[in-house]
């Protein structure tokens, strides 16, 4: 016991140390501006930007950081997606809650919707006050079809994609995969970077975006996506896309005109 506290007061003892040697503490952000699927910022302690990356500037429609730095999401994103962004940061900011691999809908200048995993933290100061966050927005990357499990999970994730609409339990979608629990869980992430469970969240919510632009009342479309509750699947719908099924509705007509 008395190794690993000594082991862990070295470790932070050389962070400190190079933590102060270090002129700009903002040095990772030249990194991130060379990840086109990575949204990175800073933000201060009131929301506004004070570091973006590159990806975020052009995701925003911006050829210059400058158009983002000291403006907050809801000044910067189009209604009402800026200001669930800057309502999910004051949360973070007055310590209620950090996110972590948050699935979510984008959508991207030229009004295509996109899916990313989405984590953001509090930052510290050394008497632990909360002075500003960080966080990262990455995109959905490509399924690992070289992975030797491949076969066996794409037949849950068939399932998944032809029965949305029905219930889904995680030790069914295992006996198709002929797996575990944990094994299915385990791959998923390592071929598809999702859990089962938010493949089906991103499968369902794919389904009900395509269905908004019908004439079938939201109360059908939650019925057919598989939420027997309609006010879980506005939750849900909202959680994921930053807006109400309505709202998504009401929007359709200015993106297909983009």
């Amino acid at each position: 016991m008395n190794r690993m506290h000594t082991e862990s007061d070295n470790n932070h003892a050389a962070r400190r140390g190079m933590g102060a040697n270090i002129a700009d503490p903002f040095f990772a952000e030249g990194l991130f501006d060379a990840l086109p699927d990575v949204v990175f910022f800073v933000k201060d302690v009131e929301g506004r930007y004070v570091v973006v990356n590159q990806t975020l500037v052009q995701r925003c429609g911006q050829r210059h950081k400058s158009a983002l730095i000291g403006r907050t999401p809801a000044e910067v994103f189009a209604h009402p997606f800026g200001q669930t962004y800057q309502a999910q940061d004051l949360q973070v900011l007055a310590g209620e809650a950090e996110i972590e691999d948050q699935l979510e809908l984008h959508l991207y200048p030229n009004r295509d919707p996109g899916w990313c995993l989405t984590r953001k933290h509090a930052l510290r100061d050394a008497q632990g006050r909360i002075v500003g966050l960080t966080g990262i927005s990455r995109d959905l990357a490509m399924a690992d079809k070289k992975n030797p499990a491949y076969r066996k999970v794409a037949a849950a994730v068939h399932v998944i994609h032809e029965q949305y609409g029905q219930p889904l339990q995680l030790p069914e979608l295992a006996r198709i995969a002929n797996m575990s629990v944990a094994q299915i869980e385990r791959y998923f992430l390592r071929i598809f970077h999702l859990t089962p469970r938010q493949m089906i969240i991103q499968t369902r919510v794919d389904a009900a975006s395509r269905m908004l632009n019908g004439a079938a009342s939201v109360a059908e479309i939650a019925q057919a996506c598989g939420y027997g509750d309609h006010s879980a699947f506005t939750r849900q719908f909202k959680a994921t896309t930053g807006l109400t099924p309505t709202q998504y509705r009401q929007l359709r007509p200015s993106r297909d005109c983009a």
